[in-house]
């Protein structure tokens, strides 16, 4: 158990040092890695050439968004696991804790008892 627990820790504390860590602020978490997102292209209607310099650039615009979409979700989806892995730990600690209290009040009890 212990063998295990500690080989666990390892792996998350490597896991997480390799993970870069959007922010989150006033309710609006953001990648750190993935860049800004691509400026939204305009069409332009006015002549046949404009129209089709506006597809060719609708073109390199969806292929940015979508790098940086899988980007942005392949970093939100290693916080998630980071943030969760994070809690466990803690969660896992804190109950460590409260059952080595409780088996020291318990030893005290049965001394006194005595």
């Amino acid at each position: 158990m212990k063998i295990t627990v500690l080989a666990t820790t390892a792996l998350l504390a490597i896991s997480s040092s390799m993970t870069t860590a959007g922010t989150l602020g006033n309710g609006t978490w953001v990648p750190a890695a993935c860049g800004a997102p691509p400026e939204t292209p305009v069409v332009d209607d006015s002549d046949v050439d404009a129209f089709n310099k506006s597809i060719a650039a609708i073109n390199t615009w969806q292929q940015k968004s979508r790098d940086y979409f899988e980007c942005m979700i392949k970093e939100a989806n290693a916080d998630n696991a980071t943030i969760a892995d994070s809690a466990n730990q803690a969660q896992a600690k804190y109950r460590e804790i409260v059952e080595k209290v409780g088996a020291q009040a318990d030893a005290a009890k049965k001394k006194l008892d005595k």
